[in-house]
């Protein structure tokens, strides 16, 4: 069960980071620059892992992928940022659980992969959590809580964000299957660092003022996307990814509770359910 404990911390290094990311983004720290801390306080962490890799033979496949997906998860962890800051965790987070679901359609027509029947009951679950986050808008009609998600600017920004992820994550295992999952977890990350810094600092006036405007929190949020990096490759390397990410994914339900917890998010029961519910669509979706 030690895969557990791993996949455990994973979700639970996540959704802390995201939580500190939104306490960064309610000082009024500019979306990009937290984004890109995300990133950047993670490499001098991620340095120490370079010894241990072994570099495959690499080919041009490989090249096109990871050079695809930088733009794609650029542009991700932008709108990621955006909607953690305009709205609550609570009905944000919980919308990348629709990123499995996205990847029925993605997988299908990048990479051919064909979804069992176990996969559109698990859409099912999804669709009626998101239902369930907005239900105190029942009174108003049958389809308002659908309409209350069109409606929170968030909510909208990160079902985005689960379409561009799933679309990523199909570039992605496009790389893997032509490096190592190590190798490009490693590079990647240095890659996706140094390209966001190139198109960030060109825009944003006093940009090292900013990076460096609150070291600690940045460097806790760092460490704490180093620590969810290891944990997840670890995890793979002793269990199926489909029962890593199924654990990994609580994360969504640990950045909900943060929610309530800390930033005094209303409508608390029917907003956990709602995670919980769209969690286990996860789960039948991957596991089953």
């Amino acid at each position: 069960m030690i895969w557990f404990i791993y996949a455990f911390v994973c979700a639970l290094s996540l959704a802390t980071a995201d939580a500190l990311s939104k306490k960064a983004l309610d000082d009024n720290t500019d979306p990009s620059i937290v984004a890109w801390i995300r990133t950047g306080y993670a490499l001098p962490f991620m340095a120490f892992i370079i010894p241990f890799i072994e570099k495959p033979e690499l080919d041009s496949v490989f090249y096109v992928a990871t050079l695809m997906a930088v733009p794609l998860d650029i542009i991700a962890l932008l709108l990621y940022m955006k909607a953690i800051k305009v709205s609550p965790l609570s009905l944000t987070l919980p919308f990348l659980s629709l990123t499995p679901v996205f990847l029925i359609g993605t997988s299908y027509i990048i990479l051919g992969e064909r979804p069992d029947r176990s996969g559109f009951i698990g859409i099912v679950l999804v669709v009626i959590g998101a239902y369930l986050l907005n239900v105190h808008t029942i009174s108003k009609g049958f389809f308002e809580p659908f309409k209350a998600i069109a409606k929170e600017q968030g909510s909208v920004l990160m079902i985005i964000v689960a379409f561009v992820f799933s679309i990523g994550a199909c570039i992605g295992k496009i790389a893997v299957q032509h490096s190592d999952p190590l190798f490009f977890s490693v590079i990647y990350s240095f890659l996706l660092s140094f390209i966001f810094y190139l198109v960030i600092s060109f825009r944003t006036k006093h940009f090292y003022l900013k990076v460096f405007s609150r070291p600690v929190l940045f460097l806790v949020i760092g460490i704490l996307i180093t620590i969810m990096i290891i944990t997840h490759l670890k995890a793979i390397s002793l269990i199926e990814v489909s029962y890593m990410v199924s654990v990994k994914r609580l994360s969504i339900l640990f950045g909900a509770i943060y929610g309530v917890m800390f930033f005094k998010e209303t409508n608390t029961k029917e907003r956990l359910l709602g995670a919980t519910v769209m969690v286990s669509g996860i789960i039948m979706i991957a596991v089953f």
